[in-house]
């Protein structure tokens, strides 16, 4: 079998199979990626990823090459490149298509071709189709055709790959019937065989877009629960007892925001493929804009909680404590921590960074500053310690033996500190803030310290992080 596009997704599957003794190749367009292979770097920060990789190519299960030529001696060929979007929801489908005429001129008889990259209802058949049709075959006769929806997080890829069903629709029930025996026999999973490829399509936007909304609610709850003086994850945590469908309520937790490359992306799909057949969606946008508005919001809570302390914001030392979009990850791709960088520097804070399991180079190009080399030199007298991610080097951080300045703030942008833990830290003399955590102010005001006012969300530097949520 193949896979075309060795990234995250990619890699995660090709590795897989053949971790289960399947013989796999992997091409991708990324002489680079190759060439790091090949010296046994791995650029993909998934546990255990890189160690099954490197087995599958030490057994020689495992290959991965530019040579598209490849593709034409695999009997299934499972195509997983990036789909990102342009401005609200238009999708840039560069990669795919090139994909897919590269496919087409080494498409034979009888293979199957599967995308399992996130795309809007009808691309797979009035994209994928046409293009692959190009070789001459005739789709639905020749070689099959299918769609089974990727649905993995970061950081648990690995294990959800040998345990989540599997989606399934293709072109016609013969493919159909094909792609779901061939999950069943290489991963032994349960599969869910759909009537159309629309249908599996529109599975994972639904995930996504379901995803993305409660989170906004978790959020918007948060605000609400500040209000009150109310901590939101009391809240949370008995609004969930309640039964209802064929579970309980789950409201998910609120935080600095949404990043990554499918909940920033896969909701705009939803509203503007709806908009194109004359539908307005409201819950897909709405949900985007809280989420989008987040960065902001948590900047300035560490703004209004360093004035109260009699601290200057202007010129207050923060000390921003993870980097990526997730625990225990370390992609940036849209990561709602740029956008609380970027609103405290232009406050004129002294912000530093620190996140161990980020590219170094790519972060400071992303964020215009250059890490700092470790934890104790990031928090060096910091007025505040922001941790924005709570990675697994950071569980276990020493704050009484921190060089911070007195009264430190230390701002909760996702730790969700247990209430023991934040009564240990103000016992040490940090101020404790969290998004919806007893003593929260819901809605901060720009104005309210004395240096220039951060420019609001459609102006300043969030709206960018609004706009290319999907690159």
């Amino acid at each position: 079998m193949a896979v075309i596009g060795f990234g995250y997704v990619g890699s995660c599957i090709a590795a897989t199979l053949a971790d289960r003794g399947f013989d796999v190749v992997g091409v991708d367009t990324d002489p680079r990626l190759i060439e790091e292979l090949a010296r046994g770097y791995c650029r993909f920060q998934e546990q255990g990823l890189a160690d099954m990789i490197f087995r599958g190519v030490t057994t020689g299960r495992l290959r991965v090459t530019t040579d598209s030529a490849e593709l034409a001696s695999a009997d299934v060929v499972l195509i997983a490149v990036g789909t990102p979007i342009r401005e609200k929801g238009a999708l840039a489908d560069e990669q795919l298509r090139g994909a897919c005429l590269e496919l087409s001129r080494h498409l034979r008889q009888g293979q199957l071709v599967v995308l399992k990259s996130t795309v809007p209802p009808g691309t797979t058949r009035d994209v994928v189709l046409p293009l692959l049709e190009q070789s001459g075959l005739i789709g639905g006769v020749d070689f099959g055709l299918a769609f089974t929806p990727e649905r993995l997080a970061e950081g648990t890829a690995l294990a959800e790959l040998r345990t989540f069903p599997i989606v399934a629709g293709g072109l016609e029930p013969d493919s159909t019937r094909d792609v779901a025996a061939f999950w069943h026999r290489v991963l032994g999973v349960e599969v869910i065989p759909l009537d159309s490829l629309e249908s599996a399509e529109i599975v994972k936007l639904a995930d996504n877009w379901w995803i993305d909304l409660n989170i906004a609610l978790a959020n918007e709850l948060a605000k609400f629960c500040a209000l009150y003086d109310v901590d939101v994850l009391d809240v949370i945590a008995a609004a969930n007892t309640i039964p209802k469908g064929k579970g309980t309520v789950n409201i998910l937790l609120p935080s600095v925001g949404v990043g990554g490359s499918c909940l920033t992306k896969d909701p705009w799909m939803v509203w503007r493929s709806a908009r194109r057949r004359g539908v307005e969606i409201l819950t897909a946008p709405a949900g985007r804009e809280v989420n989008a508005g987040m960065p902001e919001y948590t900047a300035q809570l560490a703004i209004d909680e360093l004035v109260k302390l009699g601290k200057n914001p202007a010129t207050a030392k923060v000390a921003v404590l993870g980097l990526a979009f997730k625990n225990n990850t370390g992609d940036l791709r849209a990561t709602p921590t740029r956008g609380v960088v970027e609103t405290l520097v232009e406050t004129g804070a002294q912000v530093r960074i620190f996140d161990p399991l980020v590219d170094v180079a790519h972060a400071e190009e992303l964020f215009g500053i250059t890490p700092a080399a470790s934890l104790q030199e990031a928090v060096q007298d910091a007025d505040c310690i922001a941790v924005l991610a709570l990675h697994r080097e950071f569980e276990d951080i020493d704050f009484a033996a921190l060089p911070v300045a007195r009264s430190c703030l230390l701002l909760d942008g996702r730790a969700y500190y247990s209430k023991e833990k934040i009564a240990s830290l103000r016992r040490l003399g940090y101020l404790y803030q969290g998004i919806g955590r007893v003593g929260a102010p819901a809605a901060p005001d720009p104005h309210s310290y004395p240096v220039a006012p951060v420019s609001r969300l459609v102006e300043g530097p969030v709206a960018a992080l609004y706009v290319e949520s999907g690159s």
